[in-house]
C-alpha cells in the first residue's frame, strides 16, 4: 500500500498537441513537482517535451 503513495503511476502527455501519452512511475518524495521529460512522439515524429498530467 505504501508503494502506491510514494511511487504513483503518472501519465506523460505530449506538448506537441498530438495527444500521445507515456505511462511511468515517479518518486513523489524526490520529485514533488510536475515531471517534464523530453521523449519521442511517434505521431509528430520528433522528440518533444512531455509533461505530467494529473
Amino acid at each position: 500500500m505504501a508503494r502506491n503513495e510514494v511511487r504513483p503511476v503518472i501519465k506523460l502527455r505530449s506538448t506537441a498537441g498530438t495527444g500521445y501519452t507515456y505511462v511511468t512511475r515517479k518518486n513523489r518524495r524526490n520529485n514533488p513537482d510536475r515531471l517534464e521529460l523530453r521523449k519521442y512522439d511517434p505521431i509528430a515524429r520528433r522528440h518533444v517535451p512531455f509533461r505530467e498530467e494529473r
